[in-house]
């Protein structure tokens, strides 16, 4: 009995400090990571939230960009950093939720173990552009189309296992239509090959695709989010398009390693919270497609875990491998 006690006292002991250290937070420079390589959305968006938290706590948050491995690379130096709210992740929907199948057993952290979840930030749905020599007006015509040529019509990616190649596997799934997906290294490769007649159809993020529908060099034809995007509002969601309860989005979340206080986690989740409700960001994440959607850390956790059990069924059925 006196052994547990101790122990009991022991623990609480050292605890005190990490509490007594959590509410005087922060006291010195945050890292904020992104797990992704300078210039892309990802970047992006951690470089925006830093300078708004350096504002509003008071002390200099650091952009620190770590690739590698689909995010993984970044997002297992967060995970193995000290829990005390001066490191942080801008964490992706790949290695939050898509890698968990696609790396099985090789993902060297769990998404939902090893991150204390803060604040789901953004939602970024997917468009389905056509280049002008497809015929299909609207997705349903596309869809036909795809049927009446099994095994012949193509679509691009930024990748495999990409977010991109993964919601054309659940449009293939849904649809049940037999395509040819055409990986490329990154969304502006394959956004080429589409103008270029090389594939047929490309799943592409809104700011690669907006001003090419626009001008009317490629066909808009659905947005993968559950409502339509104001960055493209002639082009129905794939539900509207006959797709009932069809909805694959990128998106982004902010995390700290497991263990971070509550107090902590509190105080980060009130200060970008408060961020992405200013008309400034909601204006500047709109201009890319996104969709601000603020959450409390509770609502992050049961996000993250439905997304992986969602991507789950995507990966296994584009057959998509990490070898």
């Amino acid at each position: 009995m006196r052994f547990w006690v101790a122990r009991g006292l022991a623990a609480a002991l050292a605890l005190t400090p990490l509490m007594a250290a959590a509410q005087r937070y922060p006291e010195k420079a945050i890292r904020f990571i992104a797990p992704y390589a300078p210039g892309g959305a990802t970047d992006l968006l951690t470089r925006t939230l830093a300078q708004k938290l350096t504002d509003s706590l008071g002390q200099t948050v650091v952009p620190d960009n770590r690739p590698g491995a689909g995010g993984n690379v970044g997002a297992e130096i967060a995970a193995r950093s000290l829990p005390d709210g001066y490191t942080i992740l801008l964490a992706p929907v790949s290695p939050m939720a898509i890698n968990v199948t696609l790396y099985g057993s090789k993902l060297p952290f769990n998404p939902e173990k090893d991150f204390a979840p803060i604040t789901l930030v953004a939602k970024v749905p997917l468009v389905i552009v056509v280049n002008l020599g497809v015929p299909a007006k609207t997705l349903q015509e596309f869809i036909a189309l795809a049927k009446s040529k099994p095994g012949k019509l193509t679509y691009g990616s930024s990748g495999n296992g990409s977010s991109n190649h993964l919601t054309g596997a659940m449009l293939m799934s849904a649809a049940k239509l037999d395509m040819v997906h055409v990986p490329y290294k990154g969304g502006g490769p394959g956004m080429v090959a589409l103008l270029g007649g090389e594939i047929d159809m490309m799943v592409a993020q809104i700011p690669s695709s907006r001003q090419l529908h626009m001008a009317g060099k490629v066909r808009a034809l659905a947005m993968s989010g559950a409502k339509r995007s104001a960055a493209l509002p002639d082009v129905p969601t794939m539900i509207e398009a006959g797709l009932p309860g069809f909805e694959a989005t990128s998106w982004y979340c902010v995390v700290a390693p497991a263990g971070t206080p509550k107090a902590v986690i509190d105080r980060l989740n009130t200060e970008i919270v408060k961020a992405l409700n200013t008309p400034e960001m909601r204006q500047r994440l709109a201009d890319d497609g996104a969709e601000v959607e603020p959450s409390t850390p509770a609502e992050l956790a049961r996000f993250v875990h439905a997304e992986i059990a969602k991507w789950a069924k995507a990966v296994k059925d584009s057959g998509a491998k990490i070898d």
